[in-house]
């Protein structure tokens, strides 16, 4: 084989070993971040959990407050099947933008219902609530932190494969960009308070 010859069999190993390299660097990042949002998955399905027996700890104490109780319990069942959705699809646009809306929902209906307990001094009392009430609270925070984790993961990944030179490959081999998971408040959550000392 002549020396030409040579040269265009070392480069082609060459770029051959490079895509292999490009696509398992890939790889592991998507399952990085497939890996953390199996974490909020987790978290998820214990927040989840933890809703049905809150409304039936609540249910004697609030009997004329049912449109509360019925409005956290479809919106748990929307968000359990958004959840559903998304865990299939870990990082597709549609199904992060399904849980963050339907997490959303949930989130302030939670919050009505909470509000609501303010008025009863008997469920603010109730140990059972109360225990509730801390689980799901240290739930918001396990579902946040594991938010964050999966968030960063998918930075990394979409950083990664919008970067030259693995971006000439990332499209080839099928790596499409993932979608972060977005928190979402209900419409008053956002708005600075106003302070007045009048």
């Amino acid at each position: 084989m002549s020396t030409g010859g040579w040269i265009a069999l070392a480069v082609a190993v060459a770029l051959v070993l490079f895509a292999i390299s490009v696509y398992n660097r890939l790889v592991v990042l998507r399952n990085r971040f497939r890996n953390a949002f199996s974490q909020i998955d987790v978290q998820l399905k214990r927040r989840y959990d933890l809703i049905p027996n809150l409304v039936e700890s609540v249910k004697g104490y609030l009997q004329h407050e049912r449109q509360t109780l019925e409005a956290v319990t479809k919106a748990r069942g929307a968000a359990v099947s958004a959840a559903q959705r998304a865990a299939a699809a870990p990082g597709d646009a549609a199904a992060m933008q399904g849980l963050a809306q339907a997490e959303g929902v949930l989130g302030g209906a939670l919050g009505r219902l909470l509000a609501v307990f303010e008025a009863y001094p008997d469920l603010k009392a109730n140990q059972n609530v109360l225990g509730l009430q801390e689980e799901l609270t240290s739930t918001e925070n396990r579902v946040a932190f594991a938010r964050q984790a999966y968030n960063d993961s998918v930075m990394e990944y979409n950083t990664r494969r919008e970067s030259f030179p693995d971006n000439l490959l990332a499209g080839a081999f099928g790596f499409s960009a993932a979608e972060l998971l977005q928190a979402t408040e209900s419409a008053g959550e956002r708005r600075v308070p106003k302070v007045s000392f009048s």
